[in-house]
């Protein structure tokens, strides 16, 4: 059973927030209010199912328990209550899961990532399949990409590519995706039909406000140089490049992407404190569980996360054993049947805590 008062906060929150949403707000407020209002409503109205469901059952035992009931009634009551106690039980699972604490940083912007790892020009091509790949999920979820920083590989695809992801709910879909990316294909260089096995580092960090990460202008050297690569007529002519270092943790961010450099201090300064900020949430979790692992895993750069095996149009995802036979569809954007048994296992990882406390 679910505790009562649990239920009764849900319900009076809903109701505060309908009061203030019909009292005066500022536009701000009442984009945050309305949000939580339409996330609020559909859990109410399970809490109300729920409800209803118990005193439906409490009716049938005390029909049941009633000496006074003849014994056609008491048997139809004892036939209806199975049906009752599986819907009394999928109710409560629902409602315990939209009990589970959410991640604060769910709804922020991301900053991705992507780094080549091993393979040489192989890692680089599949560093820019991978971006290719987020860009088009982006796409699907009504998300904007922007562009941070690139370094192109010697082939095609990117050495390292940093760019932000704006959108509703973006880190909460995209946060499982941090760690190793191996790919295993026959690479269009391979002159023999050798299979070739390569990596990618992707890191997705949540965009912070400036108010959480304070930086100081003294820990900070920064460096203006001269923009490379693609970028039209007077991309190398003056200093808009800005390279920003971190002296206190050695964290380097640095943006070319713009003519202006203020524009690109600007973003450079986006991306470090979205990576001070990722350094906080690391500590803050190493504390927590110290040693101790989830078998979705802890995101870790180090972490081989996934395996793109071409030659067997096989996607496997290491941490909850999903294996999917679409490749070329998931490379084309449709990461949902990937992410969701993922984001699902990691709210029931959450939820057996949560019994457990």
């Amino acid at each position: 059973m679910i505790p009562e008062p649990k239920l009764d906060a849900l319900v009076a929150r809903h109701q505060a927030v309908e009061r203030e949403l019909a009292s005066p707000v500022t536009p701000e407020t009442y984009v945050k209010l309305s949000r939580e209002f339409a996330e609020l409503a559909p859990i109410v109205e399970t809490v109300k199912d729920y409800r209803a469901v118990v005193a439906e059952i409490a009716g049938l035992d005390a029909l049941i328990a009633d000496a006074a009931t003849d014994a056609e009634m008491r048997a139809m009551a004892a036939s209806e209550k199975p049906q009752l106690d599986q819907r009394r039980a999928a109710l409560e699972r629902e409602l315990r899961l939209a009990l589970v604490p959410k991640d604060a940083m769910d709804e922020r912007n991301v900053i991705l990532e992507i780094r080549a790892g091993t393979g040489g020009d192989e890692a680089a091509l599949f560093a820019g399949d991978l971006f290719r790949m987020y860009e088009r999920y982006a796409a699907t979820q009504s998300w904007k990409v922007e562009v941070i920083s690139l370094s192109e590989g010697t082939m095609g695809g990117f050495k390292e590519i940093v760019a932000e992801i704006r959108g509703r709910g973006a880190f909460a879909k995209l946060k499982f995706e941090s760690g190793v990316h191996r790919v295993q294909r026959v690479p269009d260089t391979e002159g023999a039909g050798r299979i070739h096995t390569s990596t990618a580092t992707v890191a997705v960090l949540p965009e912070a406000d400036d108010v959480q990460i304070e930086v100081n202008e003294k820990d900070l050297r920064i460096d203006t140089f001269c923009a490379t690569g693609p970028g039209g007529q007077g991309v190398n002519t003056t200093y808009s490049a800005i390279r920003i270092t971190h002296l206190p943790t050695g964290t380097v961010v640095q943006c070319q992407d713009e003519r202006s450099q203020h524009k690109n201090k600007a973003r450079a300064m986006k991306v470090l404190r979205s990576r001070l900020l990722d350094l906080e949430i690391q500590k803050q979790k190493d504390a927590i569980a110290k040693d101790r692992r989830s078998q979705v895993g802890t995101g870790e750069r180090s972490e081989k996360i996934r395996t793109y095996n071409f030659p067997q149009n096989r996607l496997t995802d290491h941490r909850v054993n999903v294996t999917i036979h679409r490749l070329p569809e998931i490379m084309e954007g449709d990461l949902d049947p990937l992410i969701e048994p993922i984001v699902a296992h990691y709210q029931a990882e959450l939820l057996k805590e949560e019994v457990r406390v």
